[in-house]
């Protein structure tokens, strides 16, 4: 026996042998974890009803996830559940943990089912959990009347009975239909055989793209730094700091720094940028917004 399931094992006889909660004890256990964050409170509760979650997760054990991971998601449900189980309500916490219980499960196995996301909406979970037995059913109804539903009309009272639109049924339809695949798989059987990943466009930049842009940068960054040596050493210090650097200061922070008011060096930065703009366009002949739309 795998250890995985030893372990499960030996987890369902400890959760077969917890503990029975009556009522009052159970109110009371909730009620010290609601309002004084009791932990050995919560975990004796939560203790006492993992026979409840074991229970529902073998349920789900056809989708083929490990025992083990379904269980771990029903003790997830039971912990939510306990952290909003209100014991006032005069509800059993069995019956309220039910729904969270189920609903970690289902998220689970809605995850871990394929590399691409199933769905998430409520329509959606409703279909991946009983599109195939209600497809089965109507299926059945349909033979025993000598009746034949082509795809469209199956689709069609499948979404009437599940509740959902006819677009959602189509869509769990395919992706239910289909199968995850390795990218590194061959196409062929042959040795040589392409894989599927050399199929995939090479969206990156080519080679020649590269080295001519690489060019481009480094010319316009030669006469951005001619232009930069035209101005004061001020005007360069605070382009420098509002522009050039990856945190960029404020004009308060910079202001403190030389002695100036926040407004002043607003107006000596744009003066600044007035003045490199005007350097930039005589020195390479083009205008500034010209080379900003190159880069």
């Amino acid at each position: 026996m795998p250890l995985d399931d030893v372990t499960t094992h030996d987890f369902r006889q400890q959760a077969m042998s917890a503990e029975l909660l009556d009522a009052e004890t159970e109110t009371k256990l909730a009620r010290a974890w609601r309002d004084d964050r009791d932990e050995q409170a919560l975990h004796r509760l939560v203790t006492a009803y993992m026979r409840l979650g074991i229970s529902m997760a073998s349920k789900f054990r056809r989708y083929g996830a490990p025992m083990s991971d379904l269980i771990q998601e029903a003790g997830v449900g039971l912990m939510k559940a306990a952290d909003k189980f209100d014991p006032e309500r005069g509800v059993r916490f069995s019956t309220y943990a039910q729904w969270w219980i189920k609903a970690a499960i289902q998220d689970y196995v809605m995850r871990n089912w394929s590399m691409v996301r199933t769905g998430s909406t409520s329509s959606q979970k409703s279909l991946f959990f009983n599109l195939k037995r209600v497809q089965a059913t109507l299926e059945r109804e349909a033979a025993k009347v000598g009746e034949t539903l082509d795809k469209h009309q199956l689709n069609e009272k499948i979404a009437h009975e599940i509740g959902v639109p006819m677009r959602d049924v189509q869509m769990m339809q395919g992706r239910l239909a289909g199968a995850d695949f390795s990218l590194n798989a061959q196409q062929s059987s042959e040795d040589e055989g392409r894989e599927w990943q050399d199929t995939l466009a090479d969206d990156s930049p080519q080679a020649e793209e590269v080295v001519t842009r690489n060019k481009d940068l480094s010319t316009l960054r030669g006469w951005l730094d001619d232009a930069m040596d035209g101005l004061s050493d001020r005007e360069r210090y605070i382009l420098s700091q509002r522009l050039l650097i990856e945190d960029t200061r404020t004009l308060g922070s910079i202001g403190d720094e030389l002695g100036l008011s926040k407004e002043r060096i607003r107006q000596v930065e744009s003066a600044a940028l007035t003045k490199l703009k005007k350097l930039l366009e005589k020195n390479t002949g083009s205008s500034a917004e010209v080379m900003a739309a190159a880069v």
